[in-house]
């Protein structure tokens, strides 16, 4: 009987103390691809589960009106070294992109945004500290975007930070709600190939071929700013997208036509 009345005592205290600290339920995290593009066929994303979500969230990775459109964009973690050469390209090539960044960019880097937003470009908001999102509590999340936002236009006096990439593609439903509540919009990508390993090069060669292979009309390109031989290979890569009918517009212009266009028009997704 003693034995019982402790372990009574026992479990009784247990559960008060687990009740006193309620574990957050959290959604089921996602790490973003697709099955690629190839021979110009549109990329899908119907066979990872997740596809529901980003319908249900406006989470955007390609333009779905059918035009031979590419849209350009980077993520800038940290500087390697090739920023200034990518954007010399843009600038003798006449295409705008996106610069997603990260707050040690913004705080490492700051001439090289002013010169972005100065060169037509716009920056994109890739989180504080670069963290795994899907573990993070709502605050948290808030408080990682919102300081990259303020940071980027304090320095470069861009309005706001409209568009958002999750780092490292991870992410849930809590975090596409909370982006899309705070008026901005998630943005994945149809083409991509390994290209962060900063000390890994190839050539711009291979990544020529890697880009090319996946075109398709509104793709949304990431490409990672740390990596050499895309710095070498852009302006080949531009070259050829233009010499096979494809042009290149900006995030803000695809916005733009989605929030002038019939709702019942075909989505991007």
């Amino acid at each position: 009987m003693k034995r019982l009345l402790i372990m009574a005592v026992f479990l009784l205290v247990l559960g008060a103390t687990m009740g006193m600290v309620p574990v957050e339920a959290k959604d089921q995290a996602y790490h973003w691809g697709f099955k690629k593009a190839k021979d110009g066929k549109l990329p899908s994303i119907d066979e990872e589960g997740y596809g529901h979500l980003v319908r249900t969230y406006d989470a955007l990775f390609y333009d779905g009106r059918g035009k031979k459109v590419l849209y350009l964009t980077f993520d800038n973690g940290y500087e390697n070294g090739y920023t200034p050469a990518i954007l010399d390209v843009l600038k003798e090539k006449k295409v705008p992109a996106t610069f997603f960044v990260t707050g040690h960019y913004v705080e490492d880097q700051p001439e090289l945004l002013k010169r972005m937003v100065r060169e037509g470009h716009i920056i994109g908001n890739h989180s504080w500290s670069h963290p795994d999102m899907s573990t993070l509590s709502a605050e948290r999340i808030r408080e990682e975007i919102e300081k990259v936002s303020a940071a980027v236009s304090r320095i470069t006096g861009q309005k706001e930070t409209v568009y958002f990439r999750p780092p490292r593609g991870i992410f849930d439903e809590q975090l596409l709600k909370i982006v899309r509540d705070m008026g901005m919009e998630t943005i994945f990508w149809s083409i991509a190939y390994k290209d962060w390993e900063r000390d890994v090069n190839r050539g711009k060669d291979y990544a020529f071929r890697q880009v090319v292979g996946q075109f398709h009309p509104g793709a949304v390109i990431l490409l990672h700013s740390v990596s050499k031989d895309n710095a070498l290979a852009l302006g080949m890569i531009i070259d050829e997208a233009r010499r096979q009918g494809y042009t290149f517009e900006s995030l803000d212009a695809w916005r733009l036509h989605r929030q002038f266009s019939d709702p019942l028009d075909e989505r991007s997704h």
